[in-house]
C-alpha cells in the first residue's frame, strides 16, 4: 500500500474515532437521583457502564491509530509488528489499524 493511501485511511479512522468519542460525551448535568424512579437507576447505570466501555475501546483504538501513524512515519506501515511480514492491502483497507497478519492475530488471540 502506498503511503498516500495509508495516510487517507488513517485520517478517516482518526475522524471516526474522534467523532465517536465526541458523541459519547454527555453535556447534560446528572439528574437528581432522588426524583427518579428506582427502575431508572438500573437503566442509567447500564447506559453509563456501556458508554464507559465504548469510551475505553475508542481510547484503545486511538492508541492503535497513534502507533499506525508512527509506523507510517517510519516507513514500516503495512508490515507486521510481530514478524515484519507484509500485511495484505485488503486487510489494511478493511482495518487500517492492523498491526499483524490475520494468522498472527489468530495465534495471539488463541483461536
Amino acid at each position: 500500500m502506498n503511503a498516500e493511501r495509508a495516510q487517507e485511511l488513517l485520517a478517516a479512522e482518526r475522524q471516526r474515532i474522534e467523532r465517536a468519542l465526541t458523541d459519547l460525551q454527555d453535556p447534560t448535568v446528572e439528574e437528581d437521583l432522588a426524583t427518579e424512579e428506582p427502575a431508572d437507576h438500573g437503566t442509567d447505570l447500564y447506559e453509563r457502564e456501556l458508554e464507559d466501555g465504548l469510551r475505553a475501546q475508542l481510547r484503545r483504538e486511538l492508541q492503535a491509530l497513534l502507533r499506525a501513524e508512527q509506523r507510517l512515519a517510519e516507513g514500516t506501515f503495512g508490515l507486521s509488528v510481530e514478524s515484519g511480514a507484509p500485511i495484505p492491502d485488503d486487510r489494511l483497507e478493511a482495518f487500517p489499524l492492523a498491526e499483524r497478519t490475520v494468522d498472527e492475530e489468530r495465534r495471539l488471540r488463541g483461536r
